[in-house]
């Protein structure tokens, strides 16, 4: 594990309501995809800590990214604030919930902002090449919730084993524009989308009460064993 001192590189919006953060980095930072960090910054002259999960891959070299919801909170409301060249210090790497190309099959379960240590990870399958086959279902409430959609897009027309399927919640969606799924992640959608599901390793990550009904789901609906589920809970929301 390291600390080190370091400056805002970039901040990139990807939705509305949320930004990516990037910071620089020395060569010999090293972390896995899925991986989380924890970022210092002052507010009015204290300094106040949160941990992130790295959005970003290994493989894109020269910076550490997390992504957040822009919300009222004192701590988010100073990320906002934040200007290309303000410091922060960061202490990094922690946290299991990663993936290197461990199994050949893996079912990615995620909502929200919960989708950044799964961009991290099919990031790094992507342009490692590594020969695994992916099937992501991905929940927002709306499509311009959608974050790292164009991202996501782009990895799986490079990785031709990854799927995404997005779905949408509102009750307000106008379903002659949009042409996906419109309902929450459940065993119904899971059998549909994944045939294959009893072969595959789950990641889960998203808000506690979606990581937890999924789990109900995955293990008293569909019979997945607990060493075959690993998940990730976002608190925050």
């Amino acid at each position: 594990m390291v600390e080190f001192e370091t400056e805002v590189l970039d901040i990139i919006p990807r939705t509305p309501n949320v930004k990516s953060f990037r910071f620089g980095i020395k060569k010999e930072v090293t972390f896995k995809p899925g991986q989380f960090f924890f970022v210092t910054i002052k507010i009015e002259g204290k300094e106040a800590t949160k941990h992130f999960s790295f959005s970003n891959s290994p493989t894109e070299k020269g910076y550490v990214e997390f992504t957040k919801r822009i919300t009222e909170s004192e701590y988010s409301k100073a990320l906002d604030r934040l200007k290309i060249g303000d410091r922060a210090h960061l202490k990094m790497p922690l946290g299991s919930f990663t993936f290197e190309g461990e199994y050949e099959k893996i079912a990615m379960l995620s909502g929200g902002i919960g989708i950044t240590p799964i961009r991290s990870m099919c990031r790094f399958v992507a342009d490692k090449r590594l020969p695994v086959d992916i099937v992501l279902l991905y929940g927002n409430n709306k499509e311009e919730d959608i974050i790292f959609k164009q991202d996501l897009d782009e990895i799986s027309q490079v990785n031709k084993d990854m799927d995404i399927v997005y779905t949408l919640t509102s009750p307000d969606i106008d379903k002659k524009k949009w042409r996906g799924r419109t309902s929450y992640i459940d065993d119904k959608m899971i059998k549909e989308e994944i045939a294959d599901y009893k072969e595959r390793v789950f990641y889960i990550c998203g808000p506690p009460k979606m990581v937890e009904s999924l789990i109900i789901i995955l293990k008293g609906k569909l019979n997945i064993q607990e060493d075959k589920i690993k998940i990730e809970k976002f608190t925050g929301y």
